[in-house]
This record gives C-alpha cells, sequence and structure tokens, in this order.
C-alpha cells in the first residue's frame, strides 16, 4: 500500500491510495488538467485509476469529478446522499455505499463511516489491502470525533486527518463571528486539539504514517498542528513518521513532493 495527497485544504482536496495493482482517488477537488499534471509527478496515469471515491459533495472535493469521469470513465463510488449531490455526474458511473458495508475493488476492501459535517451523507474511509490487510484512514472534513469513527479507526497503519484550525488563531483571525462559528462547531472542522485526541485513542505501534490534512491557511500552520500532534503522542506508542498535507503540491509525510512510500 502506498499513498500520497495531490491536494489538500479549502481549495481542493485529492488523496490517492495504491493497493497492489489497484489506484484509487478519495476525492477529486482539481481539474482534469492539473489533476493530470500532479498524478504524473507520482508516475500515475489518469486513466489507470480504478475507482473514485468520493466522501461528500461539497466543491473543494467535487470540482473536478464531471470532467474526469467524462475523460477517464471512472466509476463513482460514495453515499447516495452524496452521488445526488455531484452535478453532471452519469448515473451508469455511480456506486452507492451504505455506511460500514464494505465493497471489494481490485486488491482491496472500501468502507464508508458516518462522519458529522454539514453535507448531505459525508463519511470518511477505510482502505484495507485483501492480501497483506495492511489499512488506510482518510477523513478530512468533521466538527467532531464520534466514537464511530473512533473505532472503525483503531489499528491502522496509516491516517490521513483533519487538522484544521488552531482555536486561537480562529478566534483572533480575519473570519467573522458567523464564519468562526461554522467552523468550530459540532458539523464543521476540527481544531488541532480535537485532532490530538483522536491521534492518542488509534496512535499503537503499527501506526507507521499520520498526515494532517485540511489545514486551513488563515488559522493555521503546519508548524503549530505539528507541534500539537508530536506533544499528544508524546507517551503514546506511534513510533511511525508524520507530516502536513500542502494545497498545492504532492505531498507525504517524512518525504519530499512527489515522492511516496511502499507499505507491507
Amino acid at each position: 500500500m502506498r499513498f500520497c495527497t495531490l491536494a489538500s485544504g479549502s481549495k481542493a482536496n485529492a488523496t490517492l491510495v495504491e493497493v497492489g495493482t489497484t489506484r484509487l482517488l478519495v476525492d477529486c477537488g482539481l481539474g482534469p488538467r492539473i489533476l493530470a499534471r500532479r498524478l504524473a509527478e507520482v508516475g500515475v496515469a489518469p486513466q489507470s485509476i480504478d475507482a473514485l471515491v468520493v466522501t461528500h459533495e461539497h466543491i473543494d472535493h467535487v470540482q473536478g469529478i464531471a470532467q474526469a469521469v467524462a475523460k477517464w470513465q471512472w466509476p463513482v463510488y460514495a453515499t447516495r446522499g452524496t452521488l445526488n449531490g455531484i452535478r453532471d455526474l452519469p448515473t451508469e458511473r455511480q456506486y452507492a455505499l451504505a455506511y460500514g458495508k464494505a465493497k471489494g475493488v481490485g486488491d482491496c476492501t472500501v468502507e464508508l463511516v458516518r462522519v458529522p459535517h454539514d453535507a448531505a451523507q459525508p463519511a470518511a474511509v477505510v482502505i484495507t489491502a485483501q492480501r497483506s490487510g495492511a489499512r488506510i484512514g482518510v477523513a478530512t472534513d468533521l466538527g467532531h470525533v464520534p466514537d464511530e469513527l473512533g473505532a472503525a479507526f483503531e489499528r491502522l497503519d496509516f491516517l490521513v486527518f483533519e487538522s484544521n484550525h488552531d482555536e486561537e488563531m480562529l478566534r483572533s483571525g480575519p473570519y467573522p463571528p458567523f464564519l468562526q462559528e461554522r467552523i468550530a462547531c459540532d458539523t464543521g472542522h476540527l481544531s488541532n486539539r480535537q485532532t490530538s485526541g483522536l491521534l492518542q485513542r488509534v496512535a499503537h505501534k503499527g501506526l507507521r504514517q499520520v498526515l494532517l490534512a485540511h489545514l486551513s491557511q488563515q488559522n493555521n500552520e503546519p508548524t503549530v498542528a505539528l507541534r500539537a500532534a508530536k506533544e499528544a503522542l508524546k507517551k503514546a506508542a506511534f513510533r511511525g513518521t508524520m507530516g502536513c498535507a500542502a494545497q498545492d503540491v504532492v505531498t507525504f509525510p517524512g518525504l519530499g513532493r512527489g515522492q511516496m512510500e511502499l507499505g507491507l
């Protein structure tokens, strides 16, 4: 298993996951031209993507889907509520998944987990390698961490997880009060403090890599998010690598731009 983010933040989101010979894209907030360019940086052709998994219908996660599907004929997996919110997506390319029901896709299985966010039927994603059992969890938009998600993310090998804002930076930042409230509410986005709580719960010796994602460019900084996460994990069993996903470049924890790491 290997993975990287092609984009992560309020403008666009896309995560590439490879399991054996199977390639999945989680979300597609990039247009086809930029998406193809980012995929080329890691040696992947867009037409080799086996499926697209969509977490929810907000524009930064779906903006490029209609064009990409028309161009490369990807099947699209998501909850029915999410699929209904994606414009111009052909019915024959839609595959609705229920929460908690694993679906085999090539060399892996895909499972959607319910999360609290202000969208129709948002989900986190757990992808499991059928051969090795390696597991990656991806959750980038949620207002709080429900027990269901914490349980689903235990015993992961890899984790891509939201660390959207620093609470003090949000309070003193440029956003108007109504937007601050929307971000900080139970269906908004996670603070570094909330993310730290989840990390403490799911940390174990087998968790190899953590990528903090969907960082606010106005209300957070990579150094601040990483400091909070590392402080939370000081007494935990985590011995892996950690990094922050970037908005405009391919990123992976502990590695440089355009690089990916092989997992067992």
